[in-house]
């Protein structure tokens, strides 16, 4: 694909939402130069790197055998996406990350920006999962390492105490086996411990549509990060909500999601417009990536129509993290595990 490069702004976010301190219709998205190769991209705060607006979602690989997910992978590189992110939590026995390591073979490393996460929180289980997800995926670094799925503050004081995870991650830097620090939460609370205890360079969170304009769920943490200079790292950024009580599950997947091309644009573009989000991890699913490709190919600011055609949607939909917007905004406890995945043996990105 032939290269260019522009200089493009992302714009006013059109549209203002009545969540008492929500988006504003004058928020301006990083004013950034985006080198288009297909999908733009767009600087993870204060690391100077450049990864794609879109990211290739590594849970998917297990849904798929390997024969596929190598062309998804190679398929998505050359479409101009070069963040890759993936877990040994994904798939069983780490189905995901072998696949993506064998997978990504062929593709220049110092092309790609690969992303990998431990769930562990004590010093010496980080160590082993870092050590064997890199044997997986066949590199010597990453170029983000996150904790993953971050739920209480006592994981976070777990991690960040003596003998947590962040000593495996401070080491592995000096190591050259890792180059970034960031984390994934679902809770609000464990979010917000975690940006107060560390200076991560990144944030993975649930953005969605859905549950940012009806609870505001997710805006508290944006507006950390940005405090905080963390970049933000969108999960969840096609999610519909909840599946609604007598509707058919036309995938076999936590949330419902969006599925017509014209949505997947709302949906990216609405998450890729809220201030610090540089990039939007689709669900699982190779089909939406593509979908979701097709979505940062053209991406655009949201438009004040569009945010109110968003707004209609999202009164049809069940907001997927209510109940912990609701126990975070009360000060209560938050789950210790998602309560929202009906299925066990469904991983959560």
């Amino acid at each position: 694909m032939e290269r260019r490069t522009f200089l493009k702004t992302i714009g006013t976010v059109a549209g203002s939402y009545a969540l008492g301190g929500g988006l504003s219709s004058t928020v301006q998205a990083a004013a950034l130069a985006e080198e288009r190769l297909g999908v733009p991209q767009r600087i993870l705060g204060r690391t100077g790197a450049r990864i794609s607006v879109v990211g290739f979602p590594g849970l998917a690989l297990a849904n798929y055998d390997q024969e596929q997910g190598t062309a998804g992978l190679h398929k998505a590189f050359d479409q101009g996406i070069n963040y890759f992110d993936v877990a040994p939590a994904y798939g069983r026995d780490g189905d995901a990350e072998i696949k993506m390591g064998i997978g990504l073979q062929g593709i220049d490393r110092s092309r790609i920006f690969l992303a990998c996460k431990t769930k562990m929180r004590d010093k010496d289980g980080a160590r082993a999962e870092l050590e064997r997800s890199l044997k997986r995926l066949k590199t010597d670094y990453f170029d983000l390492y996150q904790m993953h799925a971050i739920f209480t503050e006592d994981e976070v004081k777990q991690a960040l105490g003596p003998g947590g995870a962040i000593e495996t991650f401070l080491k592995a830097k000096e190591e050259g086996k890792v180059r970034h620090f960031g984390f994934s939460a679902h809770t609000t609370v464990g979010a917000v411990a975690a940006l107060n205890g560390f200076a991560f360079d990144s944030v993975m969170f649930p953005l969605s549509f859905v549950d940012y304009i009806e609870t505001g769920f997710g805006k508290t943490v944006v507006d950390l990060a940005n405090e905080k200079g963390a970049a933000v790292i969108a999960i969840k950024a096609l999610s519909k909500g909840a599946w609604p009580q007598g509707v058919e599950r036309t995938r076999k997947w936590w949330y419902r999601t969006t599925e017509t091309q014209k949505e997947v644009d709302l949906a990216v573009r609405f998450s890729l417009s809220l201030p610090g989000v540089v990039s939007a991890i689709p669900p699982s699913w190779l089909d939406l990536l593509d979908k979701a490709v097709d979505a940062g190919q053209s991406l655009r600011p949201i438009t004040e129509v569009e945010t109110l055609e968003l707004r209609t949607m999202a009164k049809d939909c069940q907001p997927l993290f209510r109940e912990e917007q609701q126990r975070a905004a009360a000060g209560r406890g938050v789950y210790p595990d998602c309560p929202h995945n009906p299925d066990p043996a469904v991983k959560i990105a």
